[in-house]
């Protein structure tokens, strides 16, 4: 039984609920509710007369008022069959079963009236008394017993349905307004759990104090605290507020969090099934919704000038990034998107989720899906001749640090000579725009996989002409990437631990990777060429305490149900990632979530000439020269816990 009490006495539960099981899926018959309705506008009329007479029964003479209480009756019964009011299945009645019951009822009331106003003044008058209060009271009495009657079958069902419920939540709701009554009433109408709702929280101090549908409101500091959650035992907290800001939904998680408490959302109302909440549709709260920053305003008139009617190549689709970057752009109206990975199965996927999307589609046509590497020269210039793009996103690259630190050959042969194989062509076929994704490992590389990137930019960066403009967009880690510290910690958790961790003091930038795409969208529309553009990343994460987050999202604690193992830096890791090198200072934009790079330029010359010097050297297979020209190449690079150390000695 839950821990919830119910109001039906406990010896009377059991053998309720097994009657319950066995006619769950039976419904009372329509004619047995009418026949039900009919008896009580009988009985109730008796009573009525009886109100009216102050229930001096020896006034009462029941065989006299028989003809006018069937004639009134009979009235009653027509209204029903005309409204269908009892057509309603009893045990789900709501405000349209009680609305249909009023209509039928009043409308009966006021043509008895009529009736008896009508046939007093032709001197006939109706059998027995015409008194105008009995007819009141009898619709007054009336309605209120078939209203209730119909409370109390839905009340018992309700109770009956609880009390053979094998578990039980106690709640607290975050939002006193209509989303957190409708939450409130799904909970309710749950068929398999038991809620019990203990208060609702408000940040509005007006709404606090009062009782909504029975439930106390309370300020969220005072709901949200120790001596409260664990007097009432609330283990889940719900938030229905749909437009709450995000800083605060996270400190309202995290409030939570720290008390032990489940915490659920309410998802977005286009994603209610047919417009209706259920309390299956709650959804977890994920480690996103606690890092989440306030959300990014695009210029879209300026993305809309820039990519509409263009041909949009997208490198690098299959990924995270790049799938992003393609799904928004493709709302921005390109005359045609094309989508090209070397991952076959990766960019099925992608090509079934945009198909699979409502919202896009009707732009299904404008789309198409090559399967390429960008190391492939032959390749890339087929695709160029034949699809002539008007901007080039590129993002395709190796990413994962440790991997390109044993690899550094095809960390080269990708991250660099691809760029360059892409750059050369956006020149030779006078693309319009090319956009360089980077990454924040760029500024001051520990690792080959940074020095790669840095080199890409230093590759595209003295490309720009008058015909093609290069720009480059540097940023830290996305949630939930393909291959990031999120999805592992998920897999970890799922199997029950441990939790790895590289270091206990490692920070990381994150964004969401829906707003890293936004940034890129308007950084490529308002660069002009040469520029490479940062992002604001917020504050830096430590990833332990991320880890701690995740343990808690899932209803566990930290070091206690899940453990949290150290497992020392890997190759090329450094513990703290930057975002501008020493040298380089940052400018603001007009959009105050991007800012321009000031970085030292190189000579074209100068690039040329070590871009080829380290084009011979990749078909060498010495690793240490390769790493050895890189590090001339950008000379702030310093390898760290890396065997390529030796190098900076």
């Amino acid at each position: 039984m839950p821990a919830t009490l119910s109001r039906i006495p406990k010896f009377l539960q059991k053998p309720l609920y097994r009657l319950y099981r066995s006619y769950a899926n039976r419904f009372v018959p329509r004619w047995l509710v009418l026949i039900f309705d009919v008896l009580v506008i009988l009985v109730t009329f008796y009573i009525a007369f009886a109100v009216r007479l102050n229930f001096e029964m020896e006034r009462l003479d029941v065989w006299a008022e028989t003809p006018q209480a069937l004639v009134v009756t009979g009235i009653y019964a027509l209204a029903f069959l005309w409204f269908r009011s009892y057509s309603g299945i009893i045990r789900h009645t709501g405000l349209n079963d009680a609305y249909r019951v009023f209509q039928a009822t009043a409308t009966a009331f006021l043509v008895t009236l009529l009736i008896g106003a009508g046939t007093r003044l032709i001197g006939y008058g109706l059998p027995g008394t015409t008194s105008y209060a009995v007819y009141l009271i009898h619709f007054l009495m009336g309605y209120f017993v078939l209203i209730g009657a119909r409370i109390v079958v839905k009340t018992v069902f309700s109770e009956v349905v609880r009390s053979g419920r094998e578990k039980g939540y106690r709640v607290i709701i975050f939002g006193a307004g209509a989303s957190g009554v409708l939450v409130r009433k799904a909970l309710d109408n749950d068929p398999g759990t038991i809620y019990e709702i203990v208060a609702f929280a408000d940040d509005n101090p007006k709404k606090a104090s009062k009782m909504l549908e029975g439930v106390p409101v309370m300020l969220t500091g005072e709901a949200l605290r120790r001596s409260f959650v664990d007097r009432h035992g609330a283990g889940l907290l719900i938030i229905s507020i749909q437009n709450l800001h995000p800083r605060r939904r996270a400190v309202v998680i995290e409030q939570a969090l720290a008390l032990g408490m489940e915490v659920k959302v309410v998802p977005p109302l286009d994603r209610w099934v047919h417009g209706q909440l259920s309390s299956t549709q709650l959804q977890k709260v994920r480690i996103e919704d606690l890092m989440e920053r306030e959300r990014i305003v695009l210029d879209s008139a300026n993305v809309a000038a820039d990519i509409r009617d263009k041909t949009v190549l997208v490198t690098g689709a299959a990924g995270s990034i790049g799938a992003e970057i393609a799904r928004q752009a493709l709302a921005f109206g390109p005359q045609k998107l094309v989508l090209l990975d070397q991952a076959e199965s990766a960019l099925h996927d992608v090509q079934y989720d945009i198909l699979g999307e409502h919202s896009l589609r009707e732009h299904s046509h404008r789309t198409e899906y090559l399967v390429a590497n960008v190391k492939d020269a032959w390749r890339m210039e087929q695709v160029f001749a034949q699809y002539q793009p008007d901007i080039i996103y590129h993002a395709a690259a190796y990413k994962h640090v440790p991997l390109m630190e044993a690899f550094p050959y095809e960390a080269l042969l990708t991250n660099v000579m691809g760029t360059k194989i892409l750059a050369d062509l956006a020149v030779k076929h006078r693309v319009k725009k090319f956009v360089l994704i980077s990454s924040d490992k760029a500024v001051n590389p520990t690792n080959v996989m940074g020095a790669s990137k840095r080199i890409a930019e230093i590759c595209t960066q003295g490309l720009s002409n008058s015909t093609t403009q290069f720009i480059t967009t540097r940023f830290g880690n996305v949630l939930d990437s393909n291959g990031s510290v999120i999805p592992l910690f998920r897999k970890q958790i799922a199997r029950g631990g441990p939790l790895t961790i590289t270091h206990r003091e490692i920070t990381r930038f994150f964004m969401m990777i829906s707003e890293a795409c936004n940034l890129v969208l308007e950084a490529g529309a308002m660069g002009k060429g040469g520029e490479i553009f940062l992002f604001d990343m917020g504050e830096p994460v430590k990833i332990i305490d991320l880890a701690h987050k995740m343990i808690r999202l899932s209803g566990l604690e930290p070091d206690k149900d899940i453990l949290i193992r150290e497992t020392g830096l890997r190759p090329g890791e450094k513990l703290y990632e930057e975002v501008l090198a020493s040298e380089e200072n940052a400018l603001p934009t007009y959009h105050p979530k991007i800012l321009h790079a000031r970085v030292r330029t190189n000579d074209k010359e100068w690039v040329a000439s070590r871009l080829g010097e380290l084009q011979a050297l990749i078909h060498e297979g010495d690793d240490f020269k390769l790493v050895a020209k890189m590090k001339e190449i950008v000379p702030e690079y310093r390898s760290e816990n890396s065997v390529y150390s030796q190098l900076d000695r």
